[in-house]
């Protein structure tokens, strides 16, 4: 089917789309977590909290884009998408597809990289250049969407590559002049513009190598200790919310005899997040316990104590031997 003779969607109502795909995307993921946290329990979700969200972003968006229909944001503003390359509505199964496929799986592989084959060597120069990709791609978008603010076509820089656009279904007011993000275009563009020159600064400032085998040096001579041992070495895997719970009397990092604590005292010595009793114990900056893998995995997706919501810096937690 050709498309029809209706004006392009407006630059707001490509937006506001966009915002509330991004809410209900994000409601839709919060449900399935309590869902998941309820039957599997949070050690479990921590997990798979990747898995997770990819899953739903596929079920979401395969729903709706793969099967030619609206996505509720674009029902919400009553735009429909169509290719700009062939003209046609809806666009070919093989581009719904793409535009399922592209923002998503990309980006899981690229952060479950380092999970499925760490790295603790010299990394190769094909991990290091995977682990640019990230970096790079965010800037590609970020320039694509300074693009989008000042022409106002092509929201994502998938949709720019698949030429992808949207139509709308409200006729246009040829007495109300729809609003202009071309501010925002110019100020993107000039931020863009900053971490170039300060990229360029860093990487082309020439150090005699004597200055580098100095800091090298200096780095490795800086190792923070604790108890005459190193930081690093409470770290533990690099996955720890990954590796099996431990029963309380195998933590070898507590002072404490478990076996002798009454049952009663042993219950109030839980870990809120993985509800079991604590290892490797552990206070944040605000004085709450947890276990060591457990508040990690925690840091590692939101910067907050889960209880008390107090900002959370792994480097400042406490280990503790006598809790």
């Amino acid at each position: 089917m050709s498309v029809p003779s209706f004006p392009p969607a407006q630059q707001a109502q490509i937006i506001r789309a966009n915002q509330r795909d991004l809410y209900h995307v994000s409601s839709l993921k919060d449900q399935v977590e309590t869902v998941l946290r309820a039957w599997l329990g949070t050690r479990w979700l921590s997990r798979w909290d990747k898995e997770v969200d990819l899953l739903v972003k596929l079920g979401y968006y395969g729903l709706t884009t793969a099967r030619a229909t609206q996505t509720l944001g674009e029902e919400y503003t009553d735009i429909w998408q169509y290719s700009a390359f062939h003209r046609v509505v809806p666009p070919s199964r093989l581009a719904r597809a793409a535009l399922v496929l592209l923002p998503t799986v990309p980006a899981y592989l690229l952060a479950r990289l380092d999970d499925i084959s760490p790295d603790y060597g010299q990394p190769s120069r094909f991990r290091k250049t995977l682990k640019t990709l990230p970096g790079v791609l965010e800037v590609l978008a970020e320039l694509n969407l300074a693009v989008f603010y000042i022409n106002g076509t092509y929201y994502d820089l998938v949709k720019r590559l698949l030429g992808i656009r949207k139509v709308s279904s409200i006729p246009q007011d040829p007495h109300v002049r729809p609003p202009s993000y071309s501010l925002l275009g110019i100020l993107l563009g000039v931020r863009l513009l900053y971490r170039l020159v300060v990229f360029l600064r860093r990487n082309l400032a020439v150090e005699p190598s004597a200055v580098k085998g100095k800091q090298r040096n200096a780095g490795s001579a800086r190792e923070t200790l604790l108890d005459e041992r190193p930081v690093s070495i409470f770290l533990g895997p690099v996955d720890p919310e990954g590796e099996p719970a431990k029963p309380a009397e195998e933590d070898e990092r507590t002072m404490l005899d478990i076996s002798s604590i009454p049952e009663a005292l042993r219950a109030g010595r839980n870990c809120t997040l993985c509800l079991e009793e604590r290892t490797d114990s552990c206070s944040t900056e605000c004085g709450h316990l947890f276990c060591w893998s457990c508040i990690v995995g925690w840091g590692r997706e939101k910067a907050e104590c889960p209880l008390c919501r107090q900002s959370l810096s792994l480097t400042r937690l406490l280990p503790i031997y006598n809790l």
